[in-house]
């Protein structure tokens, strides 16, 4: 394997002394033996450099360093960290392990995360001493990224007297990656403080999560503990909302009442006006997308399955208004619980919109919705939001689908395997799906749909070794064989081209092994007939019954593989990415293309309330959360492609997690409908400027 890439070789430090160190790996003396790979990643030590290649669709690529450590007396660990690959900022996952671990129940690990940026630098995580009893509750949590005890930085399963093996991987990436590790050292100091009820026995510690569905062994500003609070909160917010209407630069539709008019349609569309590109509202103001996703009540349900003792109280099963929230559901993400199998699950969140609202609670929240964006400075409910909310016709908003048509079988796993589009059911799905969404087809104040999320595209030639890696009746494996019959005509000639040793045609479509690289070229060839037949399915189905809304792309996880982005880009009307970072300032498209950008996701948080989680982007508080907010936004505005950025999501996720664990303090609004006041300064202070920032020069 040959590595073509050299890393900017300046350290920025953190503060940290030589003194009393334990070194875990230093590429630079460290042998070779010492390291290996974890979960295919690719790695060569060069110029005092571990130089590591991570493939997308494969898991948990990276590299596993071997050792004997005792670190009992350590607080805090430092890594040295090198990236310079061009899609933007990497999450990295570290793991120390003691003998016999077993990462996939927690046991005998510590598990942290950092995000590395362009460059060498230095990372540092804490590692404080692990109280007797915490050991035993870590052991009794599952279902969550965050735990109580990880949000403390305490090492949640580890003796750090015994590690043996330090894990640095990419978790379940899309995208292929290249980085690299100079050091990784520990630090000898006095043990971090933790909070007292890190020291409760089980008994006292269990129950942890209150009746509202919150930490109940931590306070912290807003935190609800009566009804009486949640009816308090609600009369703040009405003055606070009557005291700011929203913009007064806003058409009927959020467009800029004050701009340059353009041709009015009925429709929104996309123009590009003066060098930069626009929504155009259905009246013909400029259009500028801000808002969140999943404006829904239920954002923190979370399942209950072998872990009712986590709970303090849950409503009966049956005779309390509280007890339909055993069966409510999000309809986007309800089949992920029944892929997972999960059974019983609770709606904390509406469960407080009920005791904050009364009876009438739906149509309180639904209202209060249009109203809040609109003060708050936004003017869209984005994808995956309740339908009713959307069609009540007061913010303009976006959807998604997802197909589920016949997957390539061999394809990687990550939300769902990719479709066959070769295969007859990819277009009756996208046909279905359009039937399903024909209300929101034809609503003007709908601007246009995603179709899927983040697919795992793998690296460029990975699609079609996925077809070669799938069963002969597979329609993109049979119209892979047909391509390369044409091409070669004798399957000898394919055989001399590839170094294979099939027998005949058939014997092609019945093997699975990926050849070797003489093949990678046909591969990746093939890779962009298949981007190609799924844009252009789309496209044609998606225009066919709804021309006038926006083909808004598949919403690419991070920056994207360049080949499936040059595809894209020249049958979506508008590219999406999903891009979780503090800003947009390195975002480029690849050379050549010029097309508008939606950004569908981006977030981050902080561990000052009560979850455990701070999501893919980790913040020190909930103030540089506000402020992360205005910098964030205030780069797309400037950036001449973007035409809008949504949030994820409206609400936190649930404090004990959802289908995949995800816990995360990410909500304009709490699990109890209460809005983050730091956050929604920041957004106001963007989102009243939106269109003079979008104009400056």
């Amino acid at each position: 394997m040959k590595l073509r890439f050299a890393f900017l070789l300046a350290v920025v430090t953190a503060g940290v002394g030589r003194a009393a160190e334990v070194v875990l790996f230093d590429a630079a003396v460290s042998p070779t033996p010492a390291v290996v790979s974890h979960s295919g990643g690719e790695f060569r030590l060069h110029a005092g450099l571990l130089e590591i290649e991570t493939r997308g669709g494969t898991g948990y690529p990276g590299v596993l360093l071997r050792g004997t450590w005792d670190l009992s007396g350590c607080n805090r660990l430092t890594l040295e960290l090198a990236h310079r690959d061009s899609k933007g900022q990497l999450p990295l996952t570290v793991r120390l392990d003691n003998p016999g671990a077993d990462p996939g129940k927690s046991r005998g690990v510590f598990v942290d995360r950092v995000t590395i940026t362009k460059g060498l630098r230095s990372h540092e995580l804490t590692l404080p001493a692990l109280p007797p009893a915490a050991r035993e509750i870590n052991r009794r949590l599952t279902g969550m990224r965050g735990s109580p005890l990880a949000s403390t930085g305490v090492v949640a399963d580890l003796d750090p007297a015994h590690v043996v093996g330090v894990a640095v991987y990419v978790k379940e990436p899309k995208l292929d990656w290249r980085w690299g590790i100079k050091r990784i050292v520990a630090h000898t100091g006095p043990p971090a403080d933790v909070p007292s009820w890190l020291r409760l026995p089980p008994d006292q510690f269990f129950p942890f999560i209150d009746v509202y569905g919150q930490f109940k062994h931590k306070e912290w500003p807003g935190k609800i503990h009566a009804d009486a609070d949640l009816h308090a909160a609600a009369e703040r917010e009405r003055a606070d909302l009557a005291a700011h209407p929203g913009p007064g630069d806003w058409s009927r539709f959020g467009g800029w009442s004050k701009g340059p008019r353009q041709t009015a349609t009925g429709h929104f569309r996309v123009e590009k006006v003066e060098g930069r590109w626009w929504m155009v509202d259905p009246e013909g103001a400029l259009y500028w997308s801000h808002g969140p996703v999943r404006v829904t009540p239920s954002t923190a349900i979370t399942p209950l399955d072998d872990r009712d003792f986590y709970f303090e109280e849950l409503p009966p099963r049956t005779g309390s208004p509280s007890s339909a929230f055993y069966t409510t559901r999000d309809e986007l993400l309800f089949p992920y619980y029944q892929k997972r199998g999960i059974q019983r699950t609770y709606d904390f969140s509406a469960s407080n919109l009920l005791r904050k609202y009364g009876t009438r609670w739906f149509e309180t929240f639904s209202d209060l919705a249009h109203v809040r964006l609109r003060s708050w400075g936004l003017n869209t409910i984005a994808n995956s939001s309740d339908k009713r909310i959307c069609l009540m016709d007061r913010t303009p908003y976006t959807d998604r689908f997802e197909l589920k048509s016949r997957p390539i079988a061999g394809s990687h796993d990550g939300w769902w395997p990719f479709r066959d589009p070769f295969d007859g059911s990819f277009r009756e799905e996208v046909r279905r799906q359009m039937q399903v969404h024909r209300q929101e087809m034809e609503d003007p104040w709908c601007f246009g749909f995603f179709v899927d999320n983040e697919l795992s595209w793998g690296g460029p030639a990975d699609l079609g070794a996925w077809t070669l890696a799938s069963p002969a009746d597979q329609p993109a494996k049979i119209e892979f064989r047909r391509r390369l019959q044409a091409k070669y005509g004798r399957i000898a000639d394919l055989n001399a081209a590839w170094g294979t040793d099939y027998a005949d045609w058939e014997t092609f479509l019945a093997a699975t092994r990926r050849p070797g690289r003489q093949a990678e070229a046909d591969l990746a060839e093939f890779s962009l007939g298949i981007a190609e037949a799924y844009f252009r399915s789309i496209r044609e189905e998606f225009k066919a019954a709804a021309p006038h809304k926006l083909y808004l792309g598949c919403r690419f996880a991070g920056r994207g593989p360049e080949f499936a982005v040059r595809i894209a880009a020249k049958y979506c009307d508008v590219i999406s990415y999903n891009i979780y970072a503090r800003h947009l300032d390195d975002f480029r498209l690849p050379d050549g293309i010029d097309r508008p950008v939606l950004i569908g996701e981006f977030h981050f948080g902080a561990l000052d309330r009560g979850l455990f989680h701070p999501g893919l982007v980790k913040l020190a508080s909930q103030e540089e959360r506000g402020r992360t907010y205005v910098q964030y936004v205030t780069s797309a505005l400037r950036h001449p492609a973007v035409i809008g950025v949504h949030w994820h999501q409206f609400g936190d996720q649930a404090t004990t997690g959802r289908f995949d664990g995800e816990n995360f303090q990410v909500g304009f609004v709490d699990c109890c409908d209460s809005p983050y006041p730091e956050t929604i300064a920041g957004i106001r202070e963007v989102g009243y400027r939106l269109y003079s920032i979008r104009a400056e020069r």
